[in-house]
């Protein structure tokens, strides 16, 4: 087995993979699938996600970031490997193995392997072994987020764009932290993707670098779980409400007019264009 630094190191040099003309994101494929297992509830697992675990013999998950009620509903009859506290070293052998040996394998990753996912170097490593890879698209937290919410990320005439960022910590250096200049910008619902533990400094920094006190912010612990809870503050307060709550696990962080729903505009697509299309085809009759 090769260093799986190598396989990542030899991918951005390789040409470019003709699968990428001949397979859509829909389609099963020959090989490994890395399936987004959702923000937590089991129903939010993709149509295809749930056959390809149903049928799957092994499944490696991420561990408690995927909901146990998921795992014991779709993949009772698989072996079930938490990835938790293994590096590729270990884990692209376990899953070359099985695969070698027959096994219909499947990489359990939480919300969308392409937000945060860590899925590629994963990928080029089995690649690099022989053993073909493919995604297969899950929900991202931030929907779920925005869905219990009630609300839009978009929302016309409060936020034009949207921002998936993490705070500055032990896998970003602070240079890299650009949570400021999104909230700078105004029209941005910015989705920060965090452990609870690191709301209150991420509000002091904002705070610090001048950005207005209440600017909505509305936190969603453990979107789509059981147990989810949303608090809501601004950048002034949602610090202390959190440290009050005591949670320490994962949660979404949306920031912007968008996650009150305040003062948005009738859009276009149901307004003037909607009437001026009708009026156009009844004067074509």
């Amino acid at each position: 087995m090769s260093d799986p630094q190598t396989a990542i190191d030899a991918a951005a040099t390789a040409e470019r993979d003709s699968r990428i003309h001949e397979r859509t994101a829909g389609e099963r494929q020959e090989g490994i699938p890395f399936i987004g297992a959702g923000p937590g509830d089991p129903g939010l697992l993709t149509v295809t996600g749930k056959e390809l675990v149903e049928a799957a013999d092994l499944v490696v998950h991420a561990g408690s970031l995927v909901n146990s009620e998921l795992l014991t509903t779709y993949c009772a009859d698989a072996e079930q490997v938490s990835s938790i506290g293994k590096d590729l070293e270990e884990l692209v052998p376990l899953m070359v193995d099985a695969y070698e040996a027959g096994r219909s394998v499947v990489r359990l990753h939480s919300g969308d392997p392409a937000v945060y996912g860590a899925a590629l170097e994963q990928m080029d490593a089995l690649e690099h072994e022989g053993v073909p890879t493919y995604l297969v698209p899950g929900v991202t937290a931030a929907f779920a987020a925005s869905a219990s919410l009630r609300t839009q990320l978009t929302l016309n005439g409060v936020a034009n764009h949207v921002a998936f960022t993490r705070p500055q910590g032990t896998t970003l250096d602070p240079d890299d932290d650009h949570i400021g200049e999104f909230v700078g910008m105004g029209d941005v619902t910015t989705c920060i993707y965090l452990g609870t533990h690191a709301i209150g400094d991420t509000m002091d920094r904002l705070l610090e670098a001048g950005h207005d006190p209440e600017t909505p912010v509305a936190v969603v612990y453990h979107a789509s779980w059981p147990d989810e809870d949303i608090i809501e503050g601004t950048i002034a307060t949602i610090g202390d409400r959190m440290e009050a709550a005591g949670y320490r696990a994962s949660a979404l962080v949306i920031i912007g007019d968008a996650a009150q729903k305040v003062g948005y505009e009738r859009s276009y697509l149901y307004g003037e264009w909607a009437n001026r299309t009708t009026a156009e085809e009844e004067t074509s009759d």
